[in-house]
């Protein structure tokens, strides 16, 4: 399965790709990442959606993580693509606006690599 992970802290690359070593390794699941709203929205186009589930951060410079959303799903309908928040603001607002723009799922920092496993095994 293919993840791309969207967030502008350069770090969350390594980190994933340290976590996921096992699984990327076994070939079940590829990462690709993208640092800004707008790069994910050109990766997901060069990719012709071939990105079965997004991991976005709400919180980043020029598109939020919101607005990201909302235009994956206004643009990548068929099929759509399972996108899960991730957020250091775990506040209601962000979740409620997060569920209403179509959001699959939501988790917050630090990430529970153990349960984010646990998701991304159900979808594959």
């Amino acid at each position: 399965m293919k993840i791309l992970v969207v967030d502008d802290e350069q770090d969350v690359k390594t980190l994933f790709l340290q976590r996921f070593r096992k699984e990327i390794r076994k070939e079940e699941l590829e990462f690709m990442f993208a640092f800004s709203g707008e790069e994910a929205l050109e990766t997901l186009r060069s990719i012709e959606q071939e990105a079965v589930l997004i991991l976005s951060d709400i919180n980043m410079p020029g598109m939020s993580g919101l607005q990201l959303l909302e235009k994956i799903k206004q643009d990548f309908i068929a099929p759509p693509p399972v996108v899960m928040m991730v957020t250091a603001y775990g506040d209601e607002e962000n979740y409620n606006t997060a569920k209403k723009l179509g959001a699959d799922d939501f988790l917050t920092k630090p990430v529970d690599f153990k349960l984010l496993k646990e998701k991304l095994i159900q979808k594959i």
